[in-house]
């Protein structure tokens, strides 16, 4: 009896766990970020690490792109409503910081 009950459980969370839709996000259609009315590039290769941070202490998440051959970070201001500011190069001590790369 034991051993068709642990089947059985099974299948009832699998059921339950299908019709959670937490566990089945729906996504919107992707968009082109702007910045100071410019569509917001990559370079090559490409390989950048985009991500949301606080960047200059104004409770608003900054979009920063990383940049993969040269290990620099792109800092794009939040300026509120949905508006980036132009991308400006993280600095640290007045120079354009760098993310020193493993090749």
């Amino acid at each position: 009896m034991f051993k068709n009950l642990i089947p059985l459980c099974l299948v009832a969370a699998s059921s339950a766990l299908a019709e959670d839709t937490s566990m089945n996000p729906e996504f919107t259609a992707p968009v082109r970020l702007k910045a100071a009315r410019e569509i917001i590039r990559v370079e090559d290769p490409g390989y950048a690490s985009p991500c949301w941070a606080d960047m200059d202490g104004d409770g608003r998440k900054d979009l920063v792109v990383g940049q993969f051959a040269g290990g620099k970070m792109k800092v794009y201001r939040n300026l509120g409503e949905g508006k980036l500011a132009e991308g400006k190069w993280l600095e640290a001590e007045g120079k354009t910081a760098e993310v020193p790369g493993v090749w």
